[in-house]
């Protein structure tokens, strides 16, 4: 390797290294700050920390680094002695690190460091180092870069280093880490994400070889007896062999890809303690200019989230921490009155529920002021709820701030409207709650990952457009008993409420659909609200890949991201939290036609024990004019049979009680019912299962993986 080029992988390699030593500097220095009694305990490592990059700059031939490192050694090795750290020992120390993490990323981008904080601070270093030890230094240190950046401002540096790949070691069998980019790693998902998109797009290849097989022993049939029989019959055996091998290649296509979809996704893992790195030096600085103080509390550190989730999380979380100590905590002087600890508290924590993550902010301060809220909000023209829940969310409004003066942290209008942006931008939700004089919770639900989502497709408009399955509460075939008017707009009515109601084509500006005697509507949730809309069609429930729209379409309105598709073909998919909002404030629609002379209408007796796959059918079903008994399991579905008959039942094979095997037997063998269609829908695709399916006496057998609307709706006209 010639000279210019080792040079720059060292210096690669030291800036890398960098990154992890300013994140434990930061995390020493807090630990110190807040506990100077183990000064014996923590300056040693912080000296150790020192030392390192010290001995990396040298050999990166960064010798202002080096000699930064040098005298910030001296500075600190008294405490070790019995000396008594200064506060503004600490707001050296802390600039110091600072500029340390601005010189690295001068370095990177290949700049000169003469005249950067870095070179401003060692005169006072220097001064600290050889003046009376453990004293303050002449003058307040230099803020070089802020650790936490103001609400709008570029946030923290990305997450500290790249996930640790194991190697084994050839000459111990010990595994040694390796550090593997982050952006490499998100090229693999994206590379692991085609395949899948390959593996499923051979399925589809391999049904319609299955289906053109069919069509040519159907013409066998017919031709029977004629020369063109033996041409068939050779063309029937050929497509069942390579349907034979095809089937074979996409089972073991479909392992591999699979693992390596879960390999790639394990390396991509982080704790979420590492997501809150720089957090708590945020909280410290914010407290340190506004006279308080703060301990941050990091609960559920341990669990493993997604790396881009972690990323994208921490400017939402960066501005509630700063919210929190600005906004939420008092004064030392104020919480004693009170009768609380001079130190506030302030916590993040994270769990896991189902296929989401949450992911809350909490501390013990004053609580929200819903007044003050509420005058803001008038004095800008704006309506302001009487209801206690309804008023606290005004903190999320663009522009709305209720500090008296402007600071560098407060009293501009910007900070809580963009976290809940940013969170609906991750398909998630932002809540919060507080309790007066006791302290404010914000609470995070986001998607445990962002790179596939299980989706609801439907029609609008002519476009197929995707709804987040996890959004979805549930799936309507609405009636004008359904609906009421009120002060000139639409709700669909519940027991509980009313919901409000709109055409998803006229939130989008899309052309409306005919209006329909059932038409199909999706009722969406985004926190506690809700909202109801009016589709033109519901198509199937499926898992996608989710990929960023980019730059230049990410203010479109409604929109989240775009959904790949398991044909390869594009979805846009839909916001759930803008589309709740957008929904409420509607003008009334005519959804249903002018009214007719009603027809019978067959009975189907669905089961499955889903919700949301039986949602999904229901929905299908009803809107081309069944009329839907809808049961959770087999044992209900043949009781329903038994009480008021049907048409047909549909039902899925794998169910409690009774499953699809036993209730088809049973209807096969009832004198009453024993002619009624039975149509299996099924994730069970093996030769075996549909041959015992068949012997039960099942009418068709439909495999979930291959489930079309308007195969099953085809399927039953034949049988009806």
């Amino acid at each position: 390797m010639d000279r210019d080029r080792l040079a720059q992988a060292l210096l690669d390699s030291f800036l890398e290294e960098l990154e992890g030593h300013v994140v434990s500097l930061n995390r020493d220095l807090l630990a110190l700050e807040q506990a100077p009694a183990r000064a014996k305990e923590l300056v040693p490592g912080i000296l150790r920390t020192l030392h390192s990059v010290k001995g990396a700059s040298r050999a990166a031939s960064a010798s202002m680094v080096e000699n930064a490192c040098h005298r910030m050694e001296e500075v600190l090795e008294p405490l070790i002695h019995g000396r008594a750290p200064s506060p503004d020992l600490f707001e050296l120390c802390f600039a110091t690190v600072d500029a340390l993490d601005d010189a690295g990323r001068r370095l990177a981008a290949r700049q000169d460091l003469a005249g950067s904080p870095l070179e401003t601070l060692l005169p006072q270093l220097e001064q600290a180092a050889h003046g009376t030890p453990g004293q303050a230094p002449p003058g307040p240190a230099p803020k070089p870069a802020p650790a936490a950046p103001a609400p709008g401002a570029r946030p923290p540096p990305p997450l500290e280093a790249e996930p640790e790949l194991s190697l084994p070691s050839q000459a111990s069998g010990e595994t040694l880490p390796v550090r593997v980019s982050g952006q490499k790693l998100d090229a693999l998902l994206g590379r692991s994400g085609e395949l899948r998109v390959a593996m499923l797009r051979l399925e589809g290849h391999a049904e319609s070889l299955e289906a053109l097989r069919d069509d040519v022993t159907g013409l066998r049939e017919r031709v029977r007896g004629t020369q063109s029989e033996t041409t068939l019959r050779r063309v029937e055996l050929e497509l069942a062999r390579v349907a034979r091998v095809l089937a074979q290649d996409r089972r073991a296509l479909f392992q591999s890809s699979t693992g390596l979809d879960d390999e790639v996704r394990r390396a991509r893992m982080l704790p979420f303690e590492e997501g809150c790195t720089g957090l708590e030096r945020a909280a410290r600085d914010v407290a340190h200019g506004l006279g308080r103080r703060v301990r941050m509390e990091v609960h559920g550190g341990g669990l493993d989230l997604d790396r881009s989730l972690l990323q994208s999380l921490r400017e939402p979380l960066l501005h509630l921490v700063r919210n929190a100590v600005a906004h939420g905590l008092e004064s030392p002087e104020e919480r004693v009155r009170h009768g609380k600890p001079e130190e506030g508290r302030v916590v993040l924590s994270a769990r896991l529920r189902g296929s989401r993550v949450e992911v809350a902010v909490e501390d013990d301060g004053r609580g929200l002021d819903l007044e003050a809220l509420r005058e803001r909000a008038r004095t800008r023209g704006m309506e302001a709820p009487e209801d206690d829940e309804d008023a606290a969310r005004l903190v999320f409004l663009p522009g709305l701030s209720t500090a008296q003066k402007v600071t560098a942290v407060s009293g501009r209008g910007v900070g809580l409207d963009v976290v809940r942006a940013q969170v609906e931008a991750l398909r998630g939700s932002v809540e919060v709650a507080f309790k007066a004089g006791q302290g404010t919770r914000f609470t995070l639900d986001v998607p445990l990952t962002l790179s596939t989502l299980r989706v609801l497709l439907v029609s609008v408009g002519g476009q197929v457009l995707a709804l987040a399955s996890e959004g979805v509460d549930r799936l309507l075939r609405l009636s004008p008993s359904d609906v009421r008017e009120v002060e000139g707009r639409m709700s669909w009515v519940t027991p509980e409420a009313l919901v409000p109601l709109a055409s998803l084509a006229g939130v989008l500006d899309l052309p409306p659909g005919p209006p329909k005697t059932r038409p199909p509507a999706v009722v969406l949730s985004a926190g506690t609200a809700q909202a109801a809309l009016v589709v033109d069609e519901v198509i199937a429930e499926q898992e996608v890949l989710v990929r960023s729209l980019g730059s230049r379409v990410k203010r479109a309105r409604h929109v989240a991201a775009a959904a790949v598709l398991p044909d390869g073909r594009m979805a846009l998919l839909l916001s759930p939290a803008s589309l709740v909002r957008a929904a409420g404030g509607r003008p009334s629609a005519q959804f249903f036609p002018t009214p007719k002379e009603q027809v019978a209408r067959r009975r189907v007796v669905l089961a499955d024990d889903s919700p949301t796959t039986r949602m999904l059918e229901q929905s299908i079903l009803e809107g081309a004019g069944y009329d839907v008994v809808a049961c959770a399991d087999g044992a209900e579905a043949w009781e329903r049979l038994q009480a008021g008959g049907a048409d047909a039942m549909v039902m899925d094979v794998e169910m409690p009680r009774m499953d699809g095997f036993q209730v088809t037997e049973a209807v096969r063998t009832s004198p009453r019912f024993g002619r009624v269609p039975v149509v299996l829908v099924t994730s069970r695709e093996k030769p075996e299962d549909k041959a015992r399916g068949l012997q039960a006496g099942a009418s068709a057998y439909i495999v979930k993986s291959a489930f079309d609307p308007t195969s099953l709706l085809e399927t039953l006209r034949r049988l009806l």
